[in-house]
């Protein structure tokens, strides 16, 4: 798999916009310390890392072009934005912040920077992701276990030695007899989080809200009975001067576990180009590591240019974090909705007020189940946690149960199925109308034999519930078992209309396999993706067979693309393989189409495809079969119009895109011209 770039950020200090006045700039700096405070503290979020993020960034916006309103104290110099947090142990070295970047000039920057600190290259970077937890300083004497203590202010924290006593990766005793202080993050896994909720809620105690307030609440607090936590050091006092990858093997050697052993590992770079890449495939990845990653960590490796290239007051210059889009954030919770699966699954949705998570524009959320829902005790108006990491879906995490309404109703779960009515089975966490397929057989027929799909002429609404009422239908496989005697009983069906209908249903089998890919409606691919998906993969068992990650090697599947496609292919392989049995063609084939020497009509010099754009109507073509036209003769189908597109064809009908074309520059050709484009590379 290729490497991938970050993430773009959902914010740039470098354009964010000044506070207007001094006023303005004051309560900023007041809110920035009161939300590190409840950060640092490892209390309840204020505000959620992409709000947090931003409000820096204004604050460094305004202090750059209004210097004179600076803050002798301000956020953005001091150690933990100069809020202050109780702790009475006196750390042995400051536990500095490290800045951030957000973007690849940001990066770059910075490395030209550390280099002209120095006065040559740096010999090595390292990268290791950001773990979303609460730093610790844990001290060994002799290869025991002595304290344990929060980062507080950078100079001094709490005692939480007593908690500590099960986390995972920070053992009590050492392999070795060395004296040292192992300093990194305690945090809470994905799975570890739903456990520590089920063990709260049981203990009549409100749920968490998210994975990093549980772990700091639970280091930092006494209670009755255990969560899981777990440990990844990511440096140590005491050590020889050695590379930083080294000091991480030693440690993990002595029996303490270190973000080199997680899975995101520790990449060892020789160019700010190998660092990007490395970032970029942190945060592709983020999404399946099971634990909350916020952004990377680059370092020089070298010792020698870790003490060349020293500290400022609040942050080592030999390091950065590039931030990535937050993936938890906060927002309004307007409704919850109830949907039915294909299946019959019945799960409760969030509707939200719409926040960027990830990088993403997020308005809507799983709930999972009614169970989780209770657990969660999420309620119409609360403000909410949202995060995608873990998830293709994003997910509600929890509530702001401070900011709760007091008549904030609890919400009620259906008594029947909310679209046929029939009965709920309950047995599970997972509930499922009793009717099962049948349920949502309506709408999975109709699309399924709708004209983009399998194009099956005559068979309308009122048949397929005519057929459903009669029972001789639940799935689309069922459609090609159908006969002539069996149809002619059924209301408005004769003899003729019910051999038509039958040889319209025999005949779609022939169709490509992109239009069975579209019928069956798999989530997020639609039509252009299906065909994608079919072209790739030529046939149906070679696409079952794929994984995620083979699935990205497909054009525009990402890994949270992939990973919905994989989970949706396995729901519907029982169905798809009962389609095939009917006779149902299960393979794409491939393009006879050579009008010139080595290339297609619209693949460029090098063999690429063009880009085009389809817009209005088409002599003797629909919509779908335009933009099937355009992928048969070599290029690849677009909606929308950039200077990424190479052509665009213009129709009857056409409205703003063939405008934009033309203020674009893009290249033009009518809809007869492709139209006899394509009779002429298919006669």
């Amino acid at each position: 798999m290729t490497d991938r770039k970050p993430v773009e950020p959902v914010v740039d200090a470098q354009l964010a916009e000044p506070f207007p006045t001094p006023a303005a700039y004051a309560a900023a700096i007041e809110q920035a310390r009161a939300a590190a405070q409840a950060y640092f503290a490892g209390g309840e979020l204020m505000l959620d890392d992409g709000d947090y993020d931003a409000l820096m960034a204004r604050l460094s916006a305004t202090e750059r072009a209004e210097p004179d309103w600076k803050a002798d104290d301000s956020p953005t110099s001091v150690v933990a934005a100069g809020m202050a947090v109780a702790g009475d142990v006196v750390h042995s070295e400051p536990m500095l912040s490290l800045d951030n970047i957000f973007s690849e000039d940001g990066l770059r920057t910075w490395s030209t920077r550390l280099e002209r600190i120095l006065g040559h290259p740096v010999e090595r970077y390292t990268v290791e992701p950001k773990i979303d937890g609460l730093a610790i300083a844990a001290t060994y004497a002799d290869g025991e276990l002595v304290r344990v203590a929060t980062r507080g202010d950078g100079r001094a924290g709490e005692d939480v030695t007593a908690q500590t006593r099960l986390v995972a990766g920070l053992p009590k005793k050492l392999s070795e007899p060395v004296s040292i202080e192992v300093r990194g993050e305690v945090f809470m896994t994905d799975a570890d989080f739903e456990v520590a909720t089920e063990r709260r809620v049981a203990h009549g105690e409100p749920p968490f809200a998210n994975p990093r307030s549980a772990a700091a609440g639970s280091l930092r607090a006494q209670r009755v009975y255990d969560v899981p936590l777990s440990f990844f050091a990511y440096a140590a006092h005491g050590l020889p001067d050695w590379a930083h990858s080294d000091g991480l093997d030693y440690l993990h050697k002595l029996g303490v576990s270190t973000v080199a052993q997680s899975s995101a590992g520790l990449a060892l770079c020789d160019t700010v180009d190998a660092v990007y890449a490395a970032v970029g495939r942190i945060g592709t990845g983020r999404a399946s590591l099971g634990f909350g990653v916020d952004g990377a960590v680059i370092k020089a490796d070298s010792a020698a240019d870790r003490s060349a290239a020293g500290a400022s007051s609040k942050a080592p210059r030999w390091g950065i974090a590039y931030k990535f889009p937050a993936d938890t954030r906060t927002t309004k919770l307007l409704g919850i909705e109830v949907q039915v699966g294909r299946t019959g699954v019945i799960t409760p949705v969030a509707v939200l007020e719409p926040v960027q998570v990830g990088g993403v524009t997020v308005t809507s959320a799983t709930l999972h189940n009614f169970a989780d829902l209770v657990v969660r005790d999420v309620r119409v108006g609360d403000t909410v946690f949202v995060r995608r990491a873990g998830d293709v879906i994003p997910e509600i995490t929890g509530a702001k149960l401070d900011e709760r309404a007091a008549d904030a109703p609890e919400f009620t779960p259906p008594e029947t199925c909310p679209r046929c009515g029939g009965e709920i089975d309950r047995a599970q966490k997972r509930w499922r109308c009793t009717n099962g397929r049948a349920c949502g057989a309506m709408e999975s027929l109709t699309y399924f034999t709708s004209r983009p799909a399998m194009d099956i002429e005559g068979l309308g609404g009122k048949i397929l519930q005519s057929l459903i009422a009669a029972e001789l239908v639940t799935d689309p496989a069922d459609l090609y078992a159908l006969d002539v005697a069996t149809l002619i009983p059924l209301d408005r069906m004769g003899q003729v209309s019910a051999t038509n209908l039958v040889t319209a249903i025999q005949n779609s089998k022939a169709q490509p396999m992109h239009r069975v890919l579209t019928g069956l409606g798999v989530r997020m691919t639609g039509r252009s993706m299906s065909r994608r998906l079919a072209r790739h993969f030529g046939t149906m068992d070679d696409l079952l067979a794929a994984d995620a990650a083979i699935l990205q090697h497909v054009e525009g599947v990402g890994p949270e693309r992939a990973a919905m496609i994989a989970a949706e292919l396995v729901e519907l392989a029982p169905l798809i393989r009962k389609l095939a049995a009917a006779g149902v063609n299960m393979t794409e084939p491939r393009t006879a189409v050579t009008p010139s020497a080595d290339r297609l009509p619209l693949q460029k010099d090098d063999g690429s495809p063009m880009t085009v754009v389809v817009t209005g109507s088409v002599p003797g073509l629909s919509r779908t079969e335009g933009n099937e036209a355009v992928e048969r003769l070599g290029g690849k189908s677009s909606g929308s119009v950039s200077k990424k597109t190479d052509l665009v064809v213009v129709g009857e009908g056409a409205g703003s895109k063939a405008d934009k074309a033309v203020e674009l520059g893009v290249r033009v050709m009518t809809a007869e011209e492709f139209a006899e484009l394509v009779a002429a590379a298919e006669d």
